[in-house]
């Protein structure tokens, strides 16, 4: 390995565990200090913070070797990411920052479910936590998986030592800064991202001869790679049902943990627009520098006679081709940033979940903050583990391990988000059927086979339909048995009046 990459990654791993050193000391000693920072982010390092937990390592290898392999075809995903994100800034994030507050604090998204629909049995809660445990050993495993890649691919480690030396770093900043290392992390991670992603597909762009010639590369392969609407290496055009599947992506914002618990932990609901504008602008850029990454670089093997055994790992060969060894240490540190910030996120959303929503609801409901601090570090490193033994086994594309984690959590709690925040009639037994219905949904089309060793996600994505049902559930259980208590009226006036209170 080039002296310049171990340098610049030695900064990099320095840098991510003196923010966690900074947050250990800095953070306040209680639970909502520890998972949610105390609600104090500020908009930058809300916007930053949640793009990064968002675009995991599937941003810089997942993204760019599918547009690799399909061409623009694959710039759906992108697209229906980027309307979904917008909506999820605009119609959830004010309301569910106001919300949480107003529910009895709630700092996770179990926690929410359990005070909005005033579930004194706990149930909600308990469901809703194990389906947040079960996912998101998926999401986490995924980015284990890019962890162990990236240094097989481009150091020629082995693939274990690649997997364990990922986990290490994140479980030690995260294990002792909490959210607040996290999110300081994610923020730092966000900007090297968004250099890399820009500063790539430029270089290649220039190595080729400028913009014309980097096209015309690309038409002399198949003109379909800048078709939105017609398959590489065919004539016919891509299927309604492909272009639904793709940009149903999009769909999956509303339910995810480890993005919409950046909206809660942000200090006030009147820097929610800042952070949107913030946060869309991130986005734009970096899928459009993630997608001309995998488009160019294609160009770039082709004409070099390069051959790429893997696509997803376009982004290490150009890095390692093009670039002096420092700024190649540069690169894979930005590959790092992309699945380390997402693997914090989810560490700390699960355990999260396994402390406050059933270790302290089942067995410690008097624990003193110091012992539930302490049983989140130790969640964190269990959940990590766990992550490391399942990254072992079968070697999943990143892309297919992170659509069935993305798919799982927009099928759960999507419906039922957004529907929380804009109807009082949502019952309890509604909001259960919800998560029930979309879990199961997404879970049975996993596994349906269709076609020739191939699942239903193989013809739609499983999100379209464990959405649909979900919320056709929910709407079908409010309309069975309407919310009759009080109480959660009451709850539901309050969080209006407080948004209210907000917005003047």
């Amino acid at each position: 390995m080039e002296i310049g990459v171990i340098i610049s990654l030695g900064l990099y791993f320095a840098l991510m565990l003196a923010i966690g050193l900074f947050a250990y000391r800095n953070s306040e000693a209680n639970v909502e200090g520890y998972l949610l920072g105390g609600r104090q982010l500020s908009p930058a390092v809300t916007a930053l913070s949640a793009g990064a937990s968002d675009m995991s390592g599937w941003m810089l290898m997942g993204l760019p070797g599918a547009m690799y392999i399909s061409g623009m075809s694959a710039a759906w995903i992108g697209i229906g990411l980027v309307i979904g994100a917008w909506c999820n800034y605009k119609f959830v994030a004010p309301r569910l920052r106001s919300y949480t507050e107003v529910a009895n604090n709630a700092i996770t998204i179990p926690d929410y479910f359990a005070e909005r629909f005033v579930d004194k049995s706990n149930l909600l809660r308990i469901i809703s936590a194990i389906v947040i445990i079960l996912f998101f050993t998926l999401y986490t495993s995924s980015g284990v998986v890019a962890g162990g890649k990236l240094f097989e691919s481009s150091f020629g480690f082995d693939y274990t030592i690649g997997v364990f030396v990922t986990a290490g770093v994140v479980v030690a900043y995260t294990l002792f800064g909490g959210f607040m290392a996290v999110s300081l992390t994610d923020f730092v991670q966000g900007c090297i991202m968004f250099i890399a992603l820009i500063l790539v597909p430029t270089v290649v762009i220039f190595d080729l001869g400028g913009i014309t010639a980097t096209i015309n590369t690309v038409n002399a392969i198949d003109t379909n790679f800048f078709s939105l609407f017609t398959a590489v290496g065919s004539t016919e055009s891509i299927s309604l049902i492909a272009i639904i599947s793709l940009m149903a992506w999009g769909l999956g914002y509303f339910g995810q943990p480890h993005i919409i618990v950046r909206f809660m932990a942000l200090r006030s609901v009147k820097d929610m627009p800042t952070a949107r504008r913030i946060g869309m602008s991130w986005m734009i850029i970096a899928l459009i520098g993630a997608l001309t990454t995998g488009l160019f670089g294609m160009a770039y093997a082709n004409a070099n006679n390069i051959n790429v055994d893997d696509p997803e790992t376009i982004f290490i060969v150009l890095s390692q081709l093009l670039f002096h060894p420092l700024i190649a240490g540069f690169l894979l540190a930005a590959i790092l940033a992309a699945i380390m910030s997402t693997i914090s996120s989810q560490l700390l959303v699960t355990s999260s979940s396994l402390v406050n929503d059933i270790y302290e609801v089942l067995f410690r409901k008097n624990a003193p903050q110091q012992e539930l601090v302490l049983a989140s570090r130790l969640a964190v490193l269990i959940v990590a583990i766990v992550a490391i033994l399942l990254a072992l086994g079968e070697n999943k594309s990143i892309l297919s391990l992170v659509s069935n984690a993305w798919a799982g959590f927009g099928a759960a709690f999507g419906p039922l988000i957004l529907l929380s925040l804009y109807r009082q009639d949502i019952s309890k037994i509604a909001a259960l059927a919800g998560i029930l219905s979309g879990t199961v949904t997404i879970l049975i089309w996993m596994n349906i086979p269709y076609g020739d060793g191939q699942t239903l996600s193989a013809w739609m994505f499983e999100l379209v339909p464990g959405f649909i049902i979900s919320t056709v559930f929910i709407l079908l259980f409010t309309r069975l048995y309407p919310n009759q208590a009080p109480e959660v009226a009451k709850h539901f006036s309050a969080m209006h009046q407080q948004l209210d209170e907000t917005r003047s």
